[in-house]
């Protein structure tokens, strides 16, 4: 079983020559960043995983968290990790410096914590739904809420989680029963008391920090029923005195965690609120409101989920590639010696091999060049500017999401079937990240729910503006690509430019479809996430290789991983994005059979 390794050399290239890390640099409050500082946090960041959290993932696999009368226990090796993680302040990368964080932008945070999610997608749960609480409460929690509560998640000294879906409720949150009554007293101030059970709660409880800060959604007594009845509420399992000390336990507990297909060290909670006097909870922002609110959570999350995909993607990779080059089984087809040689050089794992490389990088590449735009929405100069990348983020957000874990699922199956029997027995190793893998398309929302959104919100509601500029953008590449002399160019640049042509398509059919066929066009929206997300990897991995064959000309840098670079792209546009066409026409017929059927007849 291999460890991991940090793809440092990829990541790298991905931040300079595509995320465009030098305009990251000029942006207000990134002025400190740059190519060396990067270069440092990640060569340290990649030590940690492949030292501290990638030996942990195996054993902790195995051994599981384990709940005990409320109490629950992470495995063997995760206290002591986490103390490390938070000593070496990896907690408070991107955090703001005024409460204790580095303030280093999203795009230098998005490798390193695509390095713990390969690593140990179980342990980077935690440190992942701290940072979505500390973000909610920064944009939305009084001063007071984050006097209290931010530094202390920040430094790592408390955790934090999302508490949305209940059991009759699952994504429909209009459904939620959880309560909040108005009360005061000398000891809590103004404060609700909060009644309810929220289930799937990430690291709802465990043994890792002091204190856990709930985001809790509740209704208020006179709220409007349905979604906009709903408002946030911050729950801590222990209250806090007015030194900052902890208090006494509130009254909330968490009745059991799930026994579940993968990530078996993160426990999952059922949390109970309010079986005794009703736990003590604090309005965040307006009554209301908390949708709205717990969307701030929800689209970090989205993104970081999106990361996973990528993320375990790669892991699955590593181990698939050096199985291959140990294993040695069957003669060269050539026919070339006589001796076993290793299943490396047979072409079916080649191709295997090839399309576990080529995703993943096209994943990596799409998730760093939005964390980017994300940085250019919050820190821009000019107000335009921030405008447009928001919007280009809106969009791409639940592509990089759904599309992301979905082709993540698939390159660790395509890992055990490197593998073959092996892959298929637990103490290899590759089927842990399939099993780790399967749940990242349901997280925060499944395929499904993301597709609908990218139809509807963020293409039908806009007359698919943004999506247009997006394309615009892409067909100026496919022109330039189109004056490079040579075969793979020229392969790039066909099944580039028919896979645009078949999105083109799309986009407008949705426009189009979703006014007068509301039914057809969410039909058709899982494949149309995918055809996008296949053609934005394609656009990043074009970019690669017009970089690659630069850098080639001026002789400057690795010769062979620029090489290999454009022979990747090559590989994507040939097996990838050929598959574009294809998905085009299930789009734009596909309906009619999805509903063709009374309930009946299935």
């Amino acid at each position: 079983m291999s460890e991991y390794k940090a793809p440092l050399r990829d990541m790298q290239f991905v931040l300079k020559e595509l995320a465009g890390l030098r305009d990251i640099a000029k942006l207000r409050g990134c002025e400190e960043v740059n190519a060396e500082l990067v270069d440092q946090i990640l060569e340290e960041a990649g030590k940690f995983a492949t030292e501290v959290l990638s030996p942990l993932n195996s054993s902790a696999d195995r051994e599981g968290s384990r709940w005990e009368d409320g109490a629950v226990r992470t495995p063997k090796g995760f206290k002591d990790a986490y103390r490390q993680f938070v000593e070496g302040g990896w907690n408070a990368l991107q955090a703001p410096s005024e409460y204790g964080g580095q303030g280093l932008p999203k795009t230098v945070s998005t490798p390193v914590f695509e390095m713990w999610k390969s690593a140990n997608l179980s342990f980077s749960l935690c440190p992942m739904l701290s940072a979505g609480a500390v973000e909610a409460l920064l944009l939305r929690g009084s001063d007071a809420l984050k006097g209290i509560y931010v530094k202390k998640m920040v430094d790592g000294s408390w955790t934090g989680t999302m508490n949305l879906t209940e059991p009759q409720a699952g994504s429909d949150l209009a459904l939620v029963k959880t309560r909040a009554v108005r009360s005061r007293d000398e000891q809590n101030g103004e404060h609700y008391r909060i009644h309810g059970q929220k289930i799937f709660i990430t690291y709802g409880e465990h043994d890792l920090a002091d204190n856990i800060v709930h985001m809790v959604l509740a209704r208020t007594a006179d709220a409007p029923e349905g979604v906009r009845g709903i408002s946030l509420f911050v729950v801590p399992k222990f209250l806090v005195k007015k030194d900052g000390s902890l208090g006494a336990r509130n009254d909330l507990k968490c009745a059991s965690i799930e026994h579940k297909l993968g990530i078996h060290a993160s426990p999952t909670a059922v949390m109970i609120y309010g079986e005794k006097e009703g736990a003590v909870g604090y309005l965040v922002g307006e009554e209301n409101r908390g949708l709205e609110y717990m969307f701030i959570m929800m689209n970090a999350a989205r993104f970081a989920v999106g990361l996973e995909g990528g993320a375990i993607a790669e892991r699955a990779y590593q181990q698939a590639l050096a199985y291959a080059r140990e294993r040695i089984q069957s003669r060269d087809v050539s026919g070339e010696g006589t001796a076993a040689v290793p299943i490396i050089r047979h072409p079916d794992v080649r191709r295997m091999l090839m399309s576990m490389k080529a995703q993943t990088e096209a994943m990596r590449a799409l998730a760093y060049v939005v964390a980017a735009e994300m940085d250019k929405a919050h820190r821009h100069p000019d107000k335009e500017e921030r405008a447009r990348s928001q919007a280009f983020v809106d969009f791409a957000i639940p592509i990089v999401k759904g599309w992301s874990t979905e082709t993540g699922i698939e390159v660790a199956s395509t890992g055990i079937q490197v593998h073959g029997g092996m892959g298929f027995i637990e103490e290899t190793g590759a089927a842990q990240h399939l099993r780790d893998a399967r749940i990242t398309t349901i997280y925060e929302g499944t395929t499904g729910i993301q597709a609908n959104d990218l139809i509807g919100r963020k293409i039908a509601r806009e007359g698919g503006a943004t999506a247009k500029l997006v394309l615009k953008a892409m067909r100026k590449l496919v022109a330039e690509i189109g004056t490079i002399d040579g075969e793979d160019f020229a392969a790039i640049g066909e099944a580039f430019s028919a896979a645009l042509t078949a999105a083109e398509e799309c986009v407008s059919w949705v426009v189009i479809t979703y006014g007068e066929d509301i039914k057809a066009a969410h039909a058709a929206a899982v494949p149309f996430l995918k055809l996008m997300g296949i053609l934005c990897g394609g656009w990043q991995m074009a970019r690669a290789a017009l970089v690659a064959r630069e850098r080639l000309v001026e002789a400057k840098g690795d010769k062979s991983f620029y090489a290999a670079k454009i022979k990747t792209a090559r590989f994507y546009a040939d097996h990838v994005l050929t598959q574009a066409p294809g998905l085009r026409n299930t789009i734009v017929h596909g309906a009619a059979g999805v509903m063709a059927l009374t309930e009946e007849q299935f």
